[in-house]
């Protein structure tokens, strides 16, 4: 399984993407950076995609790459939370925002098909073992463990405040790919809106390592690029206070497993 990290940031600008993995070149997770990272080509390939949350750095490219991907007469399959979906065709495929993707040209040859997932429940998805986790955020979100056919997995949390130990035990990952957004001094912001420090990072990982007996690889993402240097020197702390392999994301990091 090869993941490639689109975006890794919570702010967009000519160094930095909104927060979207890509699987194997075909399962897309959060879709903050299709459209601006792939070629149409590349696009082509997406047949599915996995939301964490309606949040609109996470969920903006669902539209622009329906647009591009109606030319190739193909169908990709959008799967979330009921309310998650229901947000998208509520508020930005509506007809005024932008074209119903869902229903044309035709309601049987659509652009995109949104499929509802239960949290807890583990659905098949393009291959994969997929299991939807609830976290903590200031929107009903989940997080994802994804499971290749060969027996590889990998937890990504979306955007998530304290309280990651209620998934722990419904995971065994490989690779834990976490928010971190803000630095440990805006601890009291980042709690507000649903996201980690650094320092309460340390403490979800401490939890995982305690419940599980070890503790795999993390990568952070979601890290704010104005506070990216702050963040990184205070996870390094918590890597080296916890014995832990934990390093930053970045566009185009490729991770193996």
């Amino acid at each position: 399984m090869e993941i490639r990290v689109l975006g890794a940031h919570n702010i967009e600008s000519a160094t930095t993407r909104l927060t979207s993995l890509l699987i194997d070149d075909t399962l897309a997770v959060d879709a903050g950076a299709l459209t601006s990272t792939l070629s149409l080509s590349e696009q082509e390939k997406v047949s599915s995609i996995l939301l964490t949350h309606c949040h609109y750095d996470h969920v903006r490219d669902v539209a622009t790459i329906a647009l591009n991907i109606s030319h190739f007469q193909k169908t990709i399959w959008v799967y979330s939370q009921a309310s998650t979906l229901d947000a998208i065709s509520n508020n930005i495929l509506n007809g005024v925002i932008y074209p119903r993707f869902t229903e044309i040209p035709t309601p049987d040859n659509p652009p995109l098909r949104f499929c509802p997932l239960e949290p807890h429940k583990v659905e098949d998805i393009g291959g994969y073992k997929v299991l939807a986790v609830p976290v903590k955020h200031a929107v009903p979100t989940v997080g994802y463990q994804i499971t290749s056919g060969e027996g590889k997995s990998f937890f990504y949390s979306g955007d998530a405040g304290p309280g990651l130990a209620a998934c722990w035990e419904y995971i065994s990952p490989q690779l834990l790919i976490i928010d971190v957004t803000l630095p440990n001094r805006l601890e009291k912001h980042a709690v507000s809106a649903g996201h980690l420090s650094p320092r309460l990072l340390g403490e979800e990982l401490a939890g995982f390592n305690k419940t599980k007996g070890s503790l795999p690889p993390v990568v952070i993402i979601h890290v704010s690029p104005v506070f990216e240097g702050e963040i990184k020197e205070e996870v390094e702390q918590v890597a080296k206070e916890l014995g832990a392999n934990i390093t930053l994301g970045y566009e185009e990091m490729r991770l193996s497993l």
